[in-house]
């Protein structure tokens, strides 16, 4: 989890493969509509949310049920989403990527071909809500060589498997 530009993909991505287990880029399963309004520089609201977070949550369902898990690389700004997430699946652990404003907003910048535009950042800032101590997972530096928190954070899944 983490706001745009923090490396969910690279992360997630790299995590999958370390713990062979299916991947999923969230952003993969947002309706045109949603791309279309956040690419025109609009943020999503929870109505556009909605569909996306069922169908995330459908994932998480189907990748516990199966016994398999997974990655997800996925915002979930807000505590609700991670509620709902939680409900969804048990055992559902987040790895947030904190990461300061000024890099994320270089990071989105200088992407290539992404729907989302760099001025989009300081709304994902604003939705924040960090992992409260009460939440399974923990929160890395994500300014840390992707590789380094793939190392850190399969180390802490496997502690609690």
């Amino acid at each position: 989890m983490g706001v745009s530009g923090s490396g969910k993909s690279t992360v997630g991505g790299l995590l999958a493969q370390r713990l062979k287990v299916p991947f999923l880029e969230a952003d993969d399963l947002h309706p045109a509509t949603n791309r279309a309004k956040m690419a025109a520089g609009r943020p999503l609201d929870d109505e556009d949310r909605r569909p996306w977070l069922l169908a995330l949550a459908d994932w998480i369902r189907e990748a516990t049920d199966s016994g398999q898990g997974g990655v997800m690389a996925c915002s979930a700004l807000e505590r609700a989403y991670r509620d709902l997430f939680r409900r969804a699946g048990a055992g559902v652990w987040f790895l947030h990527l904190a990461l300061d404003r000024a890099t994320a907003d270089q990071r989105v910048a200088g992407r290539v071909g992404h729907f989302m535009p760099a001025r989009l950042v300081d709304s994902q800032y604003a939705a924040l809500e960090p992992l409260r101590p009460d939440e399974p997972g923990m929160t890395v530096d994500a300014e840390a060589e992707p590789q380094a928190i793939v190392d850190e954070a399969a180390n802490a899944v496997r502690a609690i498997r």
